[in-house]
């Protein structure tokens, strides 16, 4: 029996049958442990191309190059979620609609997101692997409910990375002090998303050296700029903030202005499961991901709140953003208040925001569609989730993302079309949260999931992922309910309803290559025995063997240095 024979014993229309004790002293396992140490453990890879068999027929022998520290990976998810961006995306509709008070539903919506994070931060722990969206839930549930929650993830990401480039494409054209026109806008959102995708194809060294400098531009910029506003730029009181009068003034009531608040808050606090999109990078992942989802959270929540306070008590005149006549009342603080030299510097530091977070999503879209194709259940998979050259990185993937962004500029030439595709971004991607946190409730009511800590960690866990599922289904109604005060004045109804319209149109397509293609039949799902649950990543107390990843076990534990499941293994003998 040949090396690959020992590791991967059995044929490939069923899973191994799990044993449930160690397996150190059973026979022909010092032989299982030479392979394990002389293939599967290798710090260096397989070359590319040459794959080993897998019991399920999907491809995990490619492994992307871990360059990335604990340091790295909060830096990509702090490029993702963007104080900077986070700001100008709801400080003008916060301000118009209440005024200085408005600053008090962003804690709500951290500590909101906060509860996914929780969650997120358990699952990484035990399955650090890029495409948690598609991955993780694939492990919770099944393959089928797995495959519509990575379609839906991928559809809401590329709407968030095509919106992006458009939206940071007028801050690049007035650095440059050329004249904004619809032509200029989506060339410069089209170059845009090509930088992003060649930084992303040089390599993960290369992209961390870019990411350190955007990020720390940005983190150095809003910190500065924040403190330095509210001490020594106020021009209205601390009483300010619990000032309500803007509500009537609106003709609102102030239930329905508090939704909508929270609603826009909510815009803010997204990308930060980037950090997962970089597992598979990441030196120690199962250690430092968790850990670098809140430092990179966190720090973006607090410099998102201390400029929002900044703002809101510096701004010269709040009147003018309530009528209309000031909409962007990010900039005209820092200008009013520091003066006309500080235009170019703030609008380079907004540019190199939106870089950082080009960069960050690019490398998040990419690395799903990546994940996933490994599977062989996207179209193109053989050609997706190949890896090529020293750099190890996923080019067709990166490249297949960047065509992608590039292709839905075609809807900025419409300024209704453009606006559609925005407001289904936010709201795509909190339906993606949702379908996670209810996979990881339904995994552990079902048995299919076990976490890790003691039994007190796991009653808690339970709770918060309860709040987590009742938070996201809230506040995913609360951003796509249509709202006249969150769109233009001459609005059509379908723009209202975009974000639901959008996402059944997206189920609807995703719904018809599932009945013909039938990506779920190509991936085996079985359910293993209850002690096949009880190993963790790194358990002395783990057998010493380890199998692809392409099952379906519930029990699967990833091993964050390789790029395995750590299962035992059944049958394997001579």
């Amino acid at each position: 029996m040949s090396d690959s024979d020992l590791l991967y014993h059995g044929n490939s229309s069923s899973h191994f049958a799990c044993q449930t004790g160690p397996t150190r002293n059973a026979p022909g396992s010092s032989r299982v442990r030479q392979v394990m140490k002389g293939i599967v453990m290798s710090d260096n890879p397989p070359p590319i191309g040459v794959q080993p068999p897998s019991p399920s027929g999907t491809d995990y022998s490619q492994h992307l190059s871990r360059g990335l520290s604990l340091f790295h990976n909060v830096a990509l998810g702090f490029g993702a979620v963007s104080p900077v961006i986070g700001l100008y995306s709801t400080a003008a509709v916060g301000l118009a609609l209440a005024g200085a008070s408005w600053l008090w539903v962003l804690p709500i919506a951290l500590a909101g997101n906060c509860l996914l994070l929780y969650l997120y931060s358990e699952l990484a722990r035990q399955f650090p692997i890029a495409g948690g969206a598609y991955q993780w839930t694939r492990r919770l549930i099944g393959p089928r409910y797995a495959w519509f929650a990575g379609w839906f993830a991928i559809c809401g990401l590329m709407a968030s990375l095509t919106t992006l480039a458009y939206l940071g494409s007028p801050w690049i054209l007035s650095l440059l002090s050329i004249e904004a026109t619809p032509l200029r806008l989506v060339a410069t959102a089209v170059i845009f998303n090509i930088v992003c995708a060649l930084a992303n194809l040089g390599g993960v060294n290369f992209l961390k050296r870019m990411l350190n400098f955007g990020v720390g531009a940005e983190f150095a910029a809003s910190l500065l700029v924040g403190i330095a506003l509210l001490l020594w730029f106020r021009n209205r009181p601390i009483s300010s903030l619990w000032d309500f009068s803007t509500y009537s003034q609106l003709g609102f009531g102030s239930v329905s202005v508090s939704l909508a608040l929270l609603a826009v808050a909510g815009w803010a606090f997204i990308g930060f499961d980037a950090c997962i999109a970089g597992a598979e990078e990441t030196k120690n992942s199962s250690r430092n991901v968790p850990r670098a989802l809140w430092y990179s959270m966190l720090s973006v929540g607090g410099l998102v709140f201390l400029n929002a306070l900044s703002i809101a008590l510096a701004h010269p005149d709040l009147s003018h953003v309530a009528s209309g006549e000031d909409l962007d009342p990010v900039t005209t603080s820092v200008v009013a208040n520091f003066g006309a030299w500080s235009d170019k510097p703030f609008v380079a530091t907004v540019v190199i925001a939106f870089i950082a977070c080009g960069l960050a999503a690019n490398t998040q879209v990419s690395r799903l569609i990546w994940s996933i194709s490994r599977d062989g259940v996207l179209p193109g998979s053989t050609f997706l989730r190949r890896v090529h050259g020293n750099r190890r990185v996923p080019s067709y993937a990166i490249l297949v993302t960047g065509i992608l962004a590039c292709a839905g500029l075609v809807l900025a030439l419409n300024d209704r079309a453009i606006g559609t595709l925005v407001a289904y971004g936010t709201g795509g991607m909190y339906l993606t949260f949702s379908l996670i946190a209810i996979a990881g409730l339904v995994g552990r009511l079902s048995g299919r999931w076990k976490p890790q800590g003691s039994p007190r960690r796991r009653r808690v866990g339970l709770i918060v992922n309860v709040s987590a599922v009742a938070w996201l289904v809230f506040e995913t109604t609360n951003i796509v309910w249509p709202r006249p005060a969150l769109n233009p004045p001459d609005a059509q109804w379908y723009q209202l309803w975009a974000a639901p319209l959008v996402s059944a149109g997206v189920f609807v397509i995703g719904w018809a290559y599932f009945i013909v293609a039938r990506p779920a039949a190509k991936l085996i799902s079985v359910l293993p025995s209850a002690d096949d649950q009880g190993f963790t990543v790194g358990d002395p107390d783990a057998p010493d063997t380890v199998v692809s990843l392409g099952t379906d076990s519930p029990a699967s534990e990833y091993d964050p240095e390789v790029g395995t499941d750590r299962r035992s293994v059944a049958s394997a003998r001579e």
